[in-house]
């Protein structure tokens, strides 16, 4: 289905976040939530779902308001991720903390979604607590593809409100929802390939259609730095912005991969300026040191460019 199905009249204007990094903290922990804020991530989410246990949600709610309120996040979009909405503590989740922190907030986490209709009912009730407390910013939605309906449903999904600004992928928990060998999640099996790049490609592609960001999830052993690196190129490769971070070891691994090389920039950068000067001319492709490019390899230049521009490179 296309974005017209789904919207009526013009989309609008997507807000642009960094989320080259999604650093994960507990939102039961002041201490790891301050030093988050103080951290290089430039997106972080304070959890209330899998990092709180299940006696301490209700109170991890507060502290994630007071965290959110008092500490700088200063060039950092800040998110919540709520339980999902199975779950008694989802609702109050999202009231409690915009009602506490509302303007201090950019986004809401949505996990395990499984279809059009969960994103559509917290766009709901946004919009009602955002009328209600007169808030001044529109609250975005992330959403978390972990369940094999969610990613049989994606295309839908990201089209389902004009809030989503992200999918990502979950393959933890996608793992146990399509009842993969533990043995591949370990890395120790003998499956011939990249066990998510199904997962990752579909996310991707459908994201980028939809106009929005395409992000990888976590990576367990936050000691293992290559394997981390070597999972975010291939997120990396396929159109993903970011990876998710579990310990803020992981920070830089991640920003060192999402940030564009200045090498690369400046290449796409002469691309464009050639292409320019060759239209000018009536000329519609360009020989770049001893290379032809065409077209297609100026789309690619721009995509870059893009990237670089976002973060102001």
């Amino acid at each position: 289905m296309t974005a017209s199905r789904f919207f009526q009249g013009a989309r609008p204007p997507r807000v642009r976040r960094r989320r080259r990094v999604q650093l994960a903290v507990p939102g039961s922990s002041m201490r790891m939530m301050e030093k988050a804020a103080g951290s290089d991530a430039d997106h972080v989410f304070l959890d209330l779902e899998d990092a709180v246990a299940p006696a301490s949600k209700v109170a991890a709610r507060q502290g994630v308001v007071s965290a959110l309120r008092e500490f700088d996040w200063t060039s950092k979009t800040r998110c919540v991720r709520i339980n999902d909405l199975s779950t008694r503590w989802a609702y109050k989740d999202v009231i409690e903390v915009l009602e506490g922190a509302g303007r201090h907030l950019d986004t809401i986490m949505l996990p395990k979604v499984r279809c059009a209709a969960d994103v559509q009912f917290l766009d709901i009730l946004l919009t009602q607590l955002e009328l209600d407390l007169g808030l001044d910013t529109r609250i975005g939605i992330e959403v978390l593809i972990e369940e094999v309906d969610g990613l049989m449903n994606v295309e839908t999904i990201a089209f389902s409100s004009s809030r989503v600004e992200s999918l990502i992928f979950g393959m933890g928990d996608y793992s146990a929802s399509q009842g993969l060998d533990p043995l591949i999640i370990e890395g120790k099996s003998e499956y011939p390939g990249d066990p998510w790049h199904y997962g990752r490609w579909r996310i991707s592609m459908v994201a980028r259609a939809a106009g929005i960001d395409a992000v990888d999830g976590p990576f367990s052993d936050f000691r293992d730095a290559e394997s981390y690196r070597k999972e975010a190129r291939r997120a990396l490769m396929l159109g993903m912005v970011g990876k998710w971070a579990i310990h803020p070891a992981q920070i830089p691994w991640a920003l060192d991969t999402f940030t564009p090389d200045p090498a690369a920039v400046a290449a796409a950068r002469e691309i464009a300026e050639a292409f320019e000067a060759a239209k000018a001319q009536g000329i519609g492709a360009v020989v770049i040191n001893g290379q032809m490019v065409d077209a297609g390899g100026l789309r690619l230049a721009r995509v870059l460019l893009a990237r670089a521009e976002a973060l102001g490179l």
